[in-house]
This record gives C-alpha cells, structure tokens and sequence, in this order.
C-alpha cells in the first residue's frame, strides 16, 4: 500500500463520524417531591410517568426503561446531590421529576454540566427560558410565567378593578406574579408573598377582609392551596371576592381535598380532562382506570414527557450516546400530547394553547373542571427572544 494510499485512509478515517451502537435500556433519573404537605403534585407526576410506562409495555423508543425514583423532599440541596449521584454514578440518560423551581434551579446546572438531557415534566424557571436558555433543558410543560398570563388576562378582560394576589416566596412564586400582571395591567389592590410550606393563613384573610377587593388570584401548591382555600370558604369570603388560580393550584388533587368549597374558581392551564382529543382520551380513561381518580395537570404533564421521551429514543433507533442526534430529535417533539397541538419554542419551552375553566359539576355529579373557552392561542413566553438558541 502507497504512502498516499495510507494518507487518504487515514483522513477518511479522522472525517468518518464515529459509530454509534444502539443502546441495551434506556435509564431515567426521576426526581421529585413525594414526602410531605407539598408531595401531591409529585405524586401526580409519578402516577403520569409510570402510567405512560405501562401503557407502554415498559419500554422508551423500544427499549426496556430503568426508572430510578427519587425523593427531593422539596430540598435543593438534596436534589442537587440526588441529581449528581444518578449522572456521575448511575450515568443516567435523563433525568425529569421536579415539581418545584428552586430545586429545579439548583440541579439544572448539575444536569447541563454532564451534558444529561433534563426534560421538565413542571418546574420551568424564567432563569432557564432567556440568556439562560440550554441545549440540555426541554420542558414539556410550560415556562412558569406563562401559565399566569392566562389567568391576568381573564382577570383583565373580566373587568375586575380591584386585585389581590397572593403567592409562596420562591421562583415560582415570584414568577407567577410577573407572569399575571404582564395582562393585568392595573394596579393590584396588594401583593403578598408567604413563606413556601406555609399552612395558616388567618393574617392573610384578615388583610382581604380589610381590604374588599373583587378578586384574589393565588398561586399556592399543594397543601398551601388546600389549606388557604378552605380558611377562605370558612372566613366567608367566597361569598363576595372571586377566586381565580391556575390549573396548578385548582386541580383534582385541590378538588379532592376541598370538595364544594371550590366550585366557581375561574382557573386557566394549557390541559384540562375534558380535552376532546384522541390522545387525552385515552390518556384520562387510562389514568382512572389505574388510579380510581381523574388526573391532574401533574400527571399530564409526566405522561407526556415519558411521551416525548420515548419518541426521541425511538427517532434516533436507540442510538441515545449520540447526544446531538437526542437534542434534535427532542427539538423534534414527535408524539401525540395530551393536550393536543404540541411543539417547542427556540428556548425548547412549549407554545401552545390556554384554556378557561370553571370547577363545578359534571353529568356524574362530581365536583370538577371544566373547560369554557380559549384565553391565549399557540402562546409562547416572553423570555424566548432573549436566547441564542436557533
């Protein structure tokens, strides 16, 4: 063999791409919160994803799927270690679960630095959206401001006057204010923010009897949600003031707790059970037949990221160590979501529709939402154009 055939199989060679061998299973990290007055939306979460799951035969893209389940106990801290063990030690594929901001603040960089794929089933921090945006961040959920702007409009074109908004001390919390008041533009009567995890809020109802405003529009998760609810019904401020919330504070799981308290909260979010489509569905007599209860937004959500999920390891036929191919084929986002139309922004945040709801009762007789019309049609977020990602 000449030197210049040597020469040119030896380029051949440095610009052939490297072989990628499918892999054997694919491994997932699910993180988030299932201990705790704060653990039903991560329990929700975990009965969508493994619900997907079965219907699936166990398997993502046709492989046969590892779940690692973890308790982030609403900890960042925790997450964060939790994150980091389940990339350097179990060299998970990807990892989802997290339910709540902060802790979702502090293992996305944990994620992004081992180049892990982090598919948000819920938390979607403004931090991650704009100049923060990253290739290794996808939501499959929403960005947190967004689903408040729904509900800001509502509360605007409704004509209410005078607002009090209320929410728990964190990214999120600070989020859904901005995202409520970036369509509520008039001065909100207050804005009052409580310490996350909190359960008693006499001094917070005592402040709306005081101040009489048309309307509270509240983001307070879980238990928090619960609890305020029913010590505003008990107070008798329903009565007078409009309660307006998203459909994360106003779901079944709230539904369930509270019961006839909540009937006639106006509520806005991008899914809803009575949904008329295919996939939702399925999806919604599915989750009852499993569970014996209607889903939530929760479990919408992580049914459809195992959705997602499974369709980008099948696009790239279980090649999942060629990353660039992954990204591509999440970017891609081809399956069939709950919620209907469903693709992703440059930010890889969703843009998709906001629907009104009203909880009362249905034809069974059971106190749930229902949908009454389309607040925002394909929206995205605000921070999109600030990311560089094409």
């Amino acid at each position: 063999m000449t030197t210049r055939m040597l020469t040119a199989l030896t380029i051949a060679a440095i610009f052939q791409p490297p072989f990628v061998q499918a892999a054997d299973k694919v491994k997932v990290g699910f993180i988030t919160t299932l201990s705790g007055p704060q653990a039903a939306p991560g329990i929700e979460a975990r009965d969508g994803f493994n619900l997907a799951l079965k219907l699936n035969g166990g398997k993502l893209g046709g492989l046969p799927a590892e779940i690692l389940m973890q308790d982030d106990q609403i900890n960042p801290e925790a997450g964060k270690q939790i994150a980091d063990r389940l990339v350097k030690r179990e060299r998970v594929d990807f990892l989802t679960g997290i339910i709540y901001s902060n802790v979702m603040l502090a293992v996305g960089p944990v994620a992004f630095d081992a180049k892990t794929y982090y598919i948000s089933n819920n938390a979607g921090p403004s931090q991650f959206a704009g100049e923060g945006c990253n290739p290794y961040f996808f939501a499959a959920s929403w960005q947190n401001d967004v689903i408040h702007e729904a509900p800001g409009k509502f509360a605007f074109d409704r004509g209410f006057k005078n607002v009090y908004l209320l929410a728990a001390n964190y990214p999120a919390g600070r989020d859904a204010m901005a995202g409520f008041k970036r369509f509520y533009t008039l001065k909100p009567t207050d804005e009052v923010y409580t310490k996350l995890g909190q359960l008693d809020y006499a001094a917070e109802i005592a402040q709306i009897r005081s101040m009489k405003p048309e309307a509270v529009y509240f983001f307070l998760p879980g238990g928090m949600g619960v609890n305020f609810i029913k010590q505003f019904v008990a107070a008798g401020l329903s009565k007078d003031v409009t309660l307006i919330a998203t459909g994360a504070t106003s779901d079944e799981d709230l539904i369930k707790a509270t019961g006839d308290s909540t009937i006639g909260l106006f509520n806005a979010s991008h899914w809803s059970a009575d949904l008329d489509n295919a996939a939702n569905r399925k999806f919604v007599a599915a989750f009852e037949k499993e569970y014996g209860r209607l889903p939530t937004a929760y479990a919408s959500q992580a049914y459809d990221t195992a959705l997602m999920i499974d369709a980008a390891v099948r696009d790239v036929k279980g090649k999942i160590e060629d990353k660039d191919a992954v990204g591509r084929a999440l970017r891609a986002a081809r399956f069939q979501s709950v919620r209907g139309d469903f693709k992703l922004g440059n930010n890889h945040y969703p843009i998709q529709n906001y629907y009104l709801r009203v909880i009362g009762k249905d034809s069974k007789g059971r106190v749930t939402n229902k949908t009454i019309g389309t607040v925002l049609t394909n929206h995205g977020d605000s921070f999109a154009k600030l990311c560089k990602m094409k």
